[in-house]
């Protein structure tokens, strides 16, 4: 996500993209116009772009602060409405970030002989395949839940359900061939050129950000408190480099500096220790959502979003092996007024909810390794000689220029929630019925009297219930038996 200012430029081609080479000056170097600052108000030191010099940048500053409350305000009105709105919403950015880079792959090939009539259709079936495929997958437990509510969607949809694998490589499969039988002479190198460029854009950019779906239905606090610190770092990171900024800090993004990423580290971690205690605190942000449903929520808390009381000595628990043994082994050489000293400060104690710690090395990541997503972006832009992958949002460029380290930050936070925060085995209503619609029917009418009877031994079936459920039962099996 680059902290930089993006508006259109002077010049443009004419399908969108301007190009550096437009605007080089005499040095060779790109003579950039962004936000109606010229490069010669940005030129620091060694001919660097920085905010600091700009005359113009109070302007630039002004729109982008604009858009960004647009973007933040509708944000938050997503995360009110709930989980199936935030899901919706996340597939809605990655069609803009899709669409733009399937533009981006056209022009990237605008030179190249290709066959008449072409369109998008198959890049765009493609997409609808790995949507298929990647959001039932995620979401597969809730949907069962809500399939099953009733007879008749159970009887239409259990199938779908439990083949949704092979299904979705069939869809696959027939859109490959379908691609191999329109293959034309003279133009291979355009056609696989696209066929590349739709499964590297699905791959790098689509499946990625669709890990936060998941984040979504394992709690909410797991999608916003990621986002929120991808967003609190890029806004500090560009006001520390906006009013101090003065050393550059990579090649890639000329205006990006050392004061800048500091400080957005500083701020990030400071508002992920806050902004975990927060919604820690609500039962909205804190509870999985285990249907499809919008209502209102509530459940037990998780220990992780209770306050504990942490000794300093219990962090080393958190430490590998490995490290955790060397730490041992070097207390123990320490001379003994020095082990005093240490067991003292070992002792200190504080309150904090266990989210808040976990809070803190996501904010880490978020400031420290999600910027290189913006990196990447930034080189890949210049490999193209494009300024932005798109215009959709004033000061900031397209979609894809704000969301590239987000698609980051969803992988890490998935991997890091399941790794380290999930439970070994989560138990919940949809996983059970995921797993009873993979049994034979004579074990699916097992698993129901079973069922019948732990319930009447809890005391929360009749007795007399039980004897009729029994009844219907034995007979039900023994009807399959005579079938089978």
């Amino acid at each position: 996500m680059e902290n930089s200012h993006h508006v259109a430029p002077s010049s443009a081609s004419d399908d969108g993209y301007a190009s550096y080479e437009e605007q080089e000056d005499r040095t060779g170097q790109p003579s950039t116009s962004k936000g109606g600052v010229q490069e010669d108000d940005l030129r620091g030191v060694k001919g660097v772009t920085l905010l600091l010099n700009s005359k113009n940048k109070y302007r630039s500053l002004k729109v982008r602060t604009a858009s960004t409350l647009v973007l933040v305000g509708s944000f938050f009105a997503f995360v009110s409405a709930g989980h199936v709105p935030l899901m919706l919403m996340i597939f809605g950015i990655q069609w803009l970030m899709v669409r733009e880079l399937f533009k981006l792959a056209e022009h990237a090939q605008r030179q190249q002989p290709k066959p008449p009539g072409t369109g998008r259709a198959a890049q765009w079936y493609f997409f609808g395949v790995a949507a298929f495929w990647v959001y039932l997958r995620f979401i597969q437990n809730q949907l069962t839940v809500e399939v099953t509510s009733n007879a008749r969607l159970a009887h239409l949809f259990g199938w779908l359900l439990k083949k949704h694998t092979i299904i979705a490589f069939s869809l696959y499969t027939a859109g490959f061939v379908s691609f191999v039988l329109r293959l034309e002479k003279g133009c291979y190198l355009y056609q696989f050129g696209q066929y590349a460029w739709t499964h590297l854009i699905l791959l790098f950019v689509f499946v990625p950000s669709s890990f936060f779906v998941s984040n979504i239905f394992d709690g909410i606090i797991w999608f916003l408190l990621p986002c929120s610190l991808v967003i609190i770092n890029d806004i500090g990171a560009y006001l520390a480099g906006f009013f101090f900024g003065r050393t550059p800090l990579i090649k890639l993004s000329p205006k990006k500096t050392w004061e800048g990423f500091l400080g957005g580290l500083v701020l990030t971690v400071l508002c992920s220790w806050l902004l975990a205690d927060v919604m820690s605190s609500w039962s909205w942000m804190t509870c999985p959502r285990t249907d499809l449903s919008l209502g209102r929520l509530q459940c037990e808390p998780d220990e992780i979003y209770v306050p504990t009381v942490f000794a300093l000595r219990d962090m080393t628990d958190l430490l590998p092996a490995s490290l955790e043994a060397q730490a041992v082994e070097t207390y123990t050489s320490t001379p003994a007024p020095a082990r005093a000293m240490l067991r003292r400060v070992a002792d200190l104690r504080f309150v904090a909810r266990p989210m808040q710690l976990h809070a803190v090395v996501l904010a880490m990541f978020a400031s420290i390794i999600a910027p290189f997503g913006g990196f990447f972006a930034s080189g890949f832009k210049r490999g193209f000689k494009i300024k932005d992958f798109g215009d959709s949002i004033p000061g900031h460029g397209g979609m894809t220029d704000r969301m590239d380290c987000q698609v980051v930050m969803a992988m890490f936070s998935y991997l890091y929630f399941n790794s380290y925060v999930a439970r070994e085995v989560t138990v919940t209503v949809g996983g059970v019925l995921q797993a009873a619609g993979q049994l034979t029917e004579r074990e699916r009418m097992e698993l129901w009297l079973h069922l019948a009877r732990l319930l009447a031994g809890d005391g929360l079936l009749p007795t007399s219930l039980l004897g009729r459920i029994e009844q219907a039962g034995q007979r039900a099996m023994g009807r399959t038996a005579a079938l089978s």
